[in-house]
């Protein structure tokens, strides 16, 4: 439905680059393309609000993660957990670049793949193979902390979100309904 499609990334240690893209997504279905949230570190078995609020809804909007257990605080230390997280993203971003090149998906959400780059989890190669090989009316939006300048220079649009204060600094958990 767009007619030139345009690469963003939401990235920073500020909260809302998830809460931006999924406005985006609604703006976007709200218009009658058809959407892909595709969430990197969230596994299916979490139940984020944005799922939950999606379930049975015909908004053209499909929500999809890596069934891989994931926990930010301890994940990284398990070797063999690091290793499937690697095989999987690869796996997806490679079947993602095939959407994208047969316009399945009008917007592509790539959840937190930007903080996947930057910690190893990801590879660029991938994630450009990705951009060049979109129909060129596909939008893709990237998430995560981190961007490197070899990814926002691929990029059209960048926003960075900054943190000036945040509940998480004096020790306050994440809340169901607000960041998850």
């Amino acid at each position: 439905m767009l007619e030139k499609g345009l690469i963003q990334i939401y990235t920073g240690d500020g909260k809302g680059k998830t809460t931006a893209a999924l406005g985006l997504a609604l703006r976007a279905a709200g218009r009658g393309n058809k959407v892909l949230i595709y969430q990197f570190l969230k596994p299916t078995s979490l139940e984020t609000g944005e799922r939950l609020a999606l379930q049975g809804l015909e908004l053209g909007i499909r929500i999809e993660g890596i069934d891989i257990a994931w926990d930010m605080a301890t994940s990284w230390d398990d070797e063999n957990t690091v290793a499937r997280m690697r095989a999987a993203i690869g796996e997806v971003l490679e079947r993602i670049a095939e959407m994208a090149q047969n316009r399945l998906y009008d917007v592509l959400i790539l959840d937190e793949i930007v903080f996947c780059l930057s910690r190893g989890l990801a590879k660029l190669k991938d994630v450009e193979n990705l951009i060049n090989r979109r129909y060129p009316s596909v939008e893709i939006v990237l998430t995560g902390r981190g961007a490197t300048s070899e990814l926002i220079e691929m990029a059209d649009l960048v926003t960075e979100m900054k943190s000036i204060k945040h509940p998480f600094d004096t020790g306050q958990a994440a809340r169901p309904g607000i960041e998850y």
